[in-house]
């Protein structure tokens, strides 16, 4: 399996509404329910209506186009990064996963994947 290093620092925000977030951002991720209203963005892209910030993140991307048969691809991941205390924060679009780490565990992250069998393209 095949992981894209991606190059833009993220944040993790939520937000009042979604009036100022640019969705046609590179990166713009959305979630709301009955408690919230969350985005993740490149952190350049943070909209000025947000109620709570968290930036320092780096982001991986899984190639391809995962199908939704396909079983345990973040479970054998996340059980990489978690054996060595590296905390993620995933995100799931149609076609892949999106796995986020912390700046700081972001190259640690990518060398175990690496020494675990995947494929790492920076």
């Amino acid at each position: 399996m095949t992981i894209q290093a991606l190059p833009d620092a993220f944040s993790v925000c939520k937000v009042a509404d979604y009036t100022l977030v640019d969705r046609e951002a590179v990166f713009c991720f959305t979630g709301q329910t009955d408690a919230e209203r969350s985005l993740v963005c490149r952190t350049q892209d943070v909209p000025d209506n947000v109620t709570a910030q968290e930036d320092g993140w780096r982001a991986m991307r899984i190639t391809g186009t995962l199908d939704f048969s396909l079983i345990g691809v973040l479970a054998g991941i996340s059980a990489v990064l978690a054996e060595n205390g590296i905390g993620i924060f995933v995100l799931s679009t149609y076609d892949t996963d999106y796995i986020l780490t912390k700046q700081e565990t972001y190259a640690r992250a990518l060398q175990l994947l690496a020494q675990a069998g995947y494929r790492i393209i920076e």
